[in-house]
């Protein structure tokens, strides 16, 4: 299992941070540019990542003011779980973090992890500037 993980520091409390991330429609806003067919619920989200595939997810387990799991709702190129966790910093913030655990064999890993490692920095550097 490849595990990628991202993390930022927002300036708000947990609650909130937790809030808008447990709305799968406020995920858009993170999204790079790459992303296109954007269509989503509270619950489920599905999109096309160019050049490579059109994904679907919804959120599996909810621990509220902690975590956020996703994963797909349709067969994936590989299998592939989301997780967001949200934590009191001790100043009144969040750090909130991005964990993307795939199954990858050794070719899939070469081309993927490089892409899915931005895409993990990109989400919480959106979140950053989204909620700061």
């Amino acid at each position: 299992m490849t595990v990628i993980e991202s993390t930022t520091e927002v300036n708000l409390p947990v609650a909130t941070v937790y809030a808008f991330l447990a709305d799968l429609n406020n995920h858009q806003q993170l999204m790079p540019e790459n992303i296109y067919n954007w269509s989503s619920t509270e619950d489920e989200a599905s999109f096309t990542i160019q050049n490579m595939a059109k994904l679907a997810i919804r959120i599996s387990e909810r621990v509220e003011n902690q975590q956020l799991i996703a994963i797909p709702t349709e067969k994936a190129p590989f299998d592939i779980e989301l997780k967001w966790t949200v934590a009191d910093n001790g100043n009144g913030g969040t750090t909130a973090s991005l964990i993307i655990s795939a199954d990858l064999n050794m070719m899939m890993k070469m081309l993927a992890a490089g892409p899915l490692q931005k895409l993990a920095n990109h989400q919480t550097e959106k979140l950053s500037e989204v909620l700061n």
